[in-house]
């Protein structure tokens, strides 16, 4: 926009510039040559009081003289009345002109070497008419002309400079307003909340910056909203939950009671993580310092082994790879427990019992992939299962579960793909972009840009097809 302010004040200032310079230079030039034949018919006056008086040569000859341009001036009297024709001075024009001049009784102008020449006719007292020849240089005539145009092509080019100067200084006061409201949208888009527009500038965007500024206001107002309602929702969970950890110690000694016990103590403190961080100024994220995340292995490990002992009691066969070696990935331990905590609570609720399902872990350079597959009658609609809030259709089914799983990978700058797992059923694979490389993944504006797993899933799908 500075820019374009700059050329279009450049164009329309040359414009205006040319179209007063231009006939204004042609002026002066034509005011110098009036000049210069002004001075040429006042000599040529001086002259003819004394030709209507005399034709003596001595006595015209000390008029010349006298009128101070003897040397560019002459007088041409005819013969009559008994006397002689009479040339004082030196002749320029032609004789065809002087002829002309003298026939017609009126005075002009006739160009001549060097210069210009200007005859006046004078009357005689014997009846005849003289002319009187002025010779006017060229130099005479362009007097001046050169310098005033001169000063006309300064003042043209000071004031073109001037212009952009000043095209360049408001463009500055809008273009300046204009990259604030860029700049300022751009931090809201990445959830830098405390964004604000200074309120400056013309009045559109001056109105603008308020109008964002409010915006922004009602979005943080919303956030904290949706923040204060989240957490009295799950501190209305609370109740419940106290209730059903009281009812847990009367269920006795044995697997089953302690798994019970277990996985609610687990969801009071998922309940209680919901409220600290729903009541926090901002959300929580996942750790970013070096050294931050977790193992994916050793949360893999404690999370089957939580679940197996469901699937013994349904008859399920599980088998659990890759999980022996420390694997570590930027995400934070309790929401890759949640991810998997999902993914398997799906495969429980959806597949009938004594199906087969394995959690497979694969480590390499360019990602950390975590398989969770089963032997059910697999996803019909794999882009409907991931939309959220919709979920796969059948009863208690929201779609949240595979929303956090795929929330969790795009942190990392990863996907979740939905596929035909090798045992028959579905599979969910997670590619997670390892520690140090998540950043480097993110987009110019602060978003996640998605790649495909690449040579480390090519490499899995080949060890499964055999």
């Amino acid at each position: 926009m500075r820019w374009a302010l700059v050329k279009v004040s450049l164009a329309v200032t040359t414009m205006v510039v040319l179209a007063f310079a231009v006939p204004l230079g042609l002026v002066i030039r034509e005011m110098a040559r009036d000049r210069a034949f002004s001075g040429a018919e006042r000599e040529a006056a001086a002259v003819a009081p004394a030709l209507s008086i005399t034709t003596d040569r001595d006595q015209l000859e000390r008029v010349v003289a006298s009128a101070g341009s003897d040397a560019g001036m002459a007088v041409h009297i005819p013969a009559g009345g008994g006397q002689d024709a009479l040339e004082l001075g030196r002749q320029r024009a032609a004789d065809e002109d002087i002829a002309a001049v003298r026939k017609l009784g009126r005075a002009s102008t006739t160009g001549v070497a060097g210069g210009s020449t200007l005859l006046q006719p004078v009357a005689l007292s014997t009846g005849e008419i003289a002319v009187v020849e002025v010779y006017v240089p060229e130099a005479e005539v362009a007097n001046g002309v050169g310098t005033a145009w001169a000063v006309l092509a300064g003042v043209g080019v000071a004031l073109v400079l001037g212009s952009v100067a000043v095209a360049d200084r408001l463009g500055v006061r809008m273009v300046r307003p204009a990259k604030s409201l860029v700049e300022g949208a751009r931090d809201l888009g990445e959830g830098k909340l405390g964004a604000r527009v200074p309120e400056e500038g013309p009045t559109e965007l001056r109105l603008a910056a308020v109008a964002f500024n409010s915006m922004a206001d009602q979005v943080v107002q919303l956030l904290a909203n949706e923040r204060e309602l989240a957490a009295d929702l799950s501190h209305r969970l609370r109740t419940p939950l106290t209730v059903l950890r009281l009812n847990t110690a009367s269920l006795g000694e044995g697997p089953a009671a302690e798994q019970t016990r277990t996985a609610v103590e687990q969801l009071e403190r998922e309940v209680d993580t919901i409220i600290r961080t729903a009541r926090e100024a901002k959300p929580q994220t996942a750790p970013a310092g070096p050294g931050a995340g977790c193992d994916a292995a050793e949360v893999v490990r404690e999370r089957m082994a939580f679940w197996s002992a469901l699937a013994e009691d349904e008859g399920r066969t599980w088998r659990v790879a890759g999980a022996d070696r420390p694997v570590r990935i930027p995400v934070a331990r309790a929401d890759l427990a949640a991810a998997l905590d999902a993914l398997l609570g799906n495969v429980f609720r959806h597949t009938p019992e004594g199906t087969a399902f394995a959690v497979d872990v694969h480590n390499g350079e360019d990602a950390v992939i975590v398989l969770v597959s089963d032997a059910g009658p697999g996803i019909p609609d794999p882009e409907a299962a991931m939309a959220r809030g919709r979920g796969s259709g059948s009863d208690g089914s929201t779609g949240l579960g595979l929303d956090i799983v795929r929330r969790l990978a795009e942190s990392t700058g990863g996907d979740v793909r939905i596929g035909s797992s090798v045992l028959g059923g579905a599979e969910v694979r997670i590619w997670i972009q390892p520690a140090g490389r998540a950043s480097a993944s993110r987009g110019r504006r602060g978003q996640v840009r998605r790649r495909r797993p690449g040579r480390l899933v090519a490499a899995y799908n080949r060890s499964h097809s055999d």
